[in-house]
């Protein structure tokens, strides 16, 4: 993410080794000129796709080329320095660079909704040695989830630094309780939803030798797994590098898991705040009021519309528009508006219904949702698909 808090497109680093006549100025302009090297800032499926259908990779690479240093400034958010080595005349580098998202695509002529996740609370889990680590010390898959750029990643992360009561809280025992209260607690603290715990196992086959991580994916308080893959490289010195690509991956399984709808947060994690005795006791003292009548053209009477919020999983603008007519289509729904969006998360919407919510309930469930009930608020979500019967054939002998 760039300081400002926008998206970025992170392009890995590039070797960079040029001689300049101006001493006083060789970093600055070693830098304009790596930026003028870089590859275009687009992922590599849409450059195919514009070469083999179109042919205008030259078209977007002379316009990016053609920018002046002021509005290539503009679209960089940053430069991340991986190795600098500077002389009175020669300046050898190995730089990143960080593309804005927003600028970038509107000079490119690029753009698109991207879909969010709710805020998910990381707790990077290290088996090494048989001994789990998770804040404790300072481990190289906490390292590597550090070094982990998220502009570019649907997943909503929210990564502890590792200081103050971090190392106390959120270890790797606490992965393994499924109790709901004290991860209510945790993840409101955080500012978060629901909780993903990237685990890997370190396997060394010998001192300074070859080693192996075997990386899993679990999310939720109950650990339901989302998949896992396992990376070696040749020796001690490329653990970093094995780290690295493990996130990477580790990314791609949460991002495949939200486009199929199973990163979602457990409703079981919302903390409902309690009612102090005060607000309770003026409850009591007040009178309900009575329901209301409305006169229909036929000169009789029927009951007001009560207002319920129902909140429904909405993980594309799509969903928005088909929970909406869904509700819409219910006898007795008088009107389905959606009051608080959340693309990629749990959306509220707010629907006026003639008739008790536990009618609406029944009527929902009816239609093939499945329905949590509370306090004037339904949590709806599609009912799973049945799983397909076995198979009659016997297993050969």
């Amino acid at each position: 993410m760039s300081p400002s808090g926008e998206s970025c497109i992170d392009k890995p680093g590039s070797g960079l080794d040029k001689h300049l006549s101006n001493p006083p100025h060789t970093r600055q302009k070693a830098r304009v000129i790596a930026l003028r090297r870089f590859p275009l800032p687009l992922p590599l499926p849409l450059l195919l796709i514009v070469a083999m259908a179109l042919g205008l990779t030259a078209m977007l690479r002379a316009q990016i080329e053609g920018l002046s240093d002021s509005a290539l400034d503009g679209i960089v958010a940053g430069i991340i320095v991986e190795e600098e080595q500077i002389g009175p005349r020669r300046y050898i580098a190995r730089l990143g660079v960080l593309f804005d998202r927003a600028r970038a695509g509107a000079i490119l002529g690029t753009s698109g909704n991207l879909l969010r996740s709710a805020p998910m609370l990381v707790i990077p889990v290290q088996w090494s040695g048989g001994v789990p680590q998770g804040f404790e010390t300072r481990t190289e898959w906490q390292k590597a989830w550090a070094r982990f750029r998220t502009g570019n990643s649907p997943v909503d992360y929210v990564r502890p630094t590792g200081t103050g009561p971090d190392s106390l809280i959120l270890t790797p025992a606490q992965t393994w309780r499924p109790g709901r209260t004290w991860w209510r607690l945790l993840i409101d603290g955080y500012g978060a939803a629901d909780v993903l715990i990237p685990q890997v196992q370190i396997e060394r086959q010998w001192p300074g030798g070859p080693v192996v991580g075997r990386f899993t994916a679990f999310h939720g308080p109950d650990r339901t797994p989302l998949g896992g893959f396992v990376l070696r490289v040749g020796s001690a010195e490329g653990l970093p590098k094995l780290m690295d690509e493990g996130v990477r991956r580790m990314d791609a399984l949460f991002t495949r898991a939200l486009q199929d709808g199973r990163l979602f947060p457990d409703p079981s994690l919302i903390a409902e705040p309690e009612a102090t005795p005060e607000e309770l006791e003026e409850l009591e003292g007040e009178e309900l009021p009575e329901p209301t009548t409305v006169e229909t053209d036929e000169g009789g009477t029927e009951a007001a519309a009560l207002q319920f919020n129902v909140q429904f999983d909405t993980p594309d603008p799509a969903a928005v528009a088909a929970g909406e007519s869904a509700l819409r289509g219910i006898p007795g729904v008088r009107s389905a508006q959606t009051d608080s969006l959340a693309i990629g998360g749990v959306s509220v919407m707010r629907v006026a219904y003639q008739g008790e919510i536990g009618a609406l309930a029944a009527a929902l469930q009816a239609r093939g949702w499945q329905v949590q009930q509370g306090a004037g608020t339904l949590r709806i979500r599609r009912a799973a698909a049945p799983a397909p019967a076995p198979s009659g054939t016997p297993a050969p002998k």
